[in-house]
């Protein structure tokens, strides 16, 4: 059960501020669609791991309906694939991308630490400064980093297609607080079909946590089974920020 603090501890190391910037309406964040099928994953991709016993979940560039997307295919693994770049909610506030399941994690249980698995998850890490937090906050915290490392990440979304779950269900992780699940698909009715999503990461950062978003430092994207052992296959296609429509015409 410790994977959840290697994985923590390791993003918080790999995703320092810096990277992408943009003017353009649309901030692309992770474009597969530009890549070709069979080819090695870019170099912008940063392998995550869950810790030294999770069996990496495989993931590759495959064409789907003429266009190049993410496959990954969990068979009781666990990792992820991130991209360290730095996004402004007040520039940009919403993100916006497509998936596709040909199958959910049944024994998944959202609340529960053994059930803590997902065909698809899409993480948002934030430059959050502790000095934000409230008292208790900061309190949790620091008895969480002496426990997980210093490096722990002060807060991150976690959009999730769960089998049971409410669609826009917030929730924390169960392994920690400082990352909050969002439902943004539920059940099986559109399995093998893709979902196209726009979420505004603002509004959803602060109805988690219930302060203004501060910068996004990276996206990642992961699918696990390792706490069922179940097997899973999802795809991922391009994801990307997005300014309102009143941002545009500046």
């Amino acid at each position: 059960m410790n994977r959840r603090r290697d994985f923590l501890a390791l993003c918080a190391g790999a995703l320092l501020p810096g990277g992408a910037t943009g003017q353009n309406d649309n901030l692309p964040a992770m474009r597969f669609s530009d890549l070709a099928p069979g080819a090695a994953l870019p170099g912008w991709l940063e392998p995550v791991s869950f810790g030294a016993k999770a069996t990496p979940t495989e993931f590759a560039l495959v064409a789907d309906e003429r266009r190049t997307v993410l496959r990954a295919r969990a068979q009781a693994s666990a990792s992820g694939l991130a991209r360290t770049l730095r996004v402004d909610p007040a520039e940009y506030p919403l993100l916006a991308w497509r998936w596709k399941a040909a199958n959910l994690v049944q024994r998944g249980v959202l609340e529960s630490k053994a059930g803590d698995d997902f065909a698809l998850r899409l993480y948002l890490t934030f430059d959050l400064d502790p000095a934000q937090l409230s008292a208790g906050d900061r309190m949790r915290l620091s008895l969480a980093r002496a426990l997980w490392g210093a490096r722990l990440p002060t807060a991150a979304l976690c959009y999730i297609w769960d089998a049971k779950a409410a669609r826009g269900t917030i929730t924390p992780n169960a392994y920690t607080d400082r990352v909050r699940m969002v439902v943004a698909d539920s059940g099986s009715a559109l399995l093998g079909h893709w979902t196209s999503h726009e979420r505004d990461v603002a509004e959803d950062f602060r109805a988690a946590f219930g302060i203004a978003a501060p910068a996004v430092a990276s996206v990642i994207v992961s699918a696990d089974t390792d706490n069922t052992g179940e097997s899973t296959e999802a795809w991922f296609g391009d994801i990307e920020f997005r300014r309102r429509t009143e941002l545009r015409g500046r």
